[in-house]
């Protein structure tokens, strides 16, 4: 039973997204302390008095994994009175889809990337959170390219829809994606073809990512 004259306890949470080895991966932490001593987790950690979610977010995700200067989107808050083992902890999660080259993890065993579709054992709730920020990306992806958010600056289509992929979860169509993709606004065509294959050279794509955010 709960003490109902203790009040409850705020945290944040933050899945971090990235794409790479064919493969859509969530930044994990390893637990060094109860509960869930020794279970892998998304990064997180308690809301300061001082500061606002979001500087709790940012500040969270530093100390616990090294990863700084990432946009870190709101994504959902979690309050089932039963998610926390021995406290009342509500907690605001985020969520963000980066480039695995432009963020600088800590060189520590116990900070590492999983493939979300092969997660070990979460503590918490944090399966649910990572299942959530999966289908809240694939929402967005009807209505928006984020995709582009895990590919290089200029990337070949062939890239793009294996980024689409894996937000998706499903096999697409090459000739109906690229015929949807082409039309899509912000992309733009480059006069600049790939050297990393030993095929045939393909063309080369950015996106206007002002135009994108705005």
């Amino acid at each position: 039973m709960f003490n109902e004259t203790r009040t409850h306890e705020i945290t944040v949470d933050t899945v971090i997204l990235s794409m790479f080895d064919d493969e859509l991966k969530v930044l994990l932490i390893k637990r060094h302390t109860e509960p869930f001593k020794d279970k892998w987790a998304i990064p997180g950690g308690y809301v300061r008095m001082s500061e606002n979610l979001d500087q709790a977010a940012e500040r969270v995700l530093k100390e616990r994994t090294g990863v700084e200067n990432v946009f870190l989107e709101q994504l959902y808050t979690f309050g089932d009175p039963l998610r926390h083992p021995t406290s009342r902890v509500i907690t605001c999660a985020y969520f963000a889809l980066v480039r695995a080259k432009d963020v600088q993890i800590f060189s520590d065993p116990d900070v590492a990337w999983h493939n979300v579709n092969d997660l070990p054992p979460l503590a918490f709730d944090h399966n649910q959170i990572i299942t959530y920020s999966r289908k809240a990306t694939r929402e967005r992806l009807e209505v928006c390219p984020v995709a582009y958010q895990l590919l290089n600056e200029k990337f070949t289509l062939t890239e793009m829809q294996k980024a689409y992929e894996l937000i998706m979860g499903k096999q697409l169509d090459k000739r109906n994606f690229r015929k949807k993709v082409l039309c899509t606004e912000g992309l733009i065509e480059l006069n600049e073809f790939s050297k990393s294959t030993s095929k045939r050279p393909a063309r080369l794509y950015t996106f206007d990512k002002i135009n994108l955010d705005s």
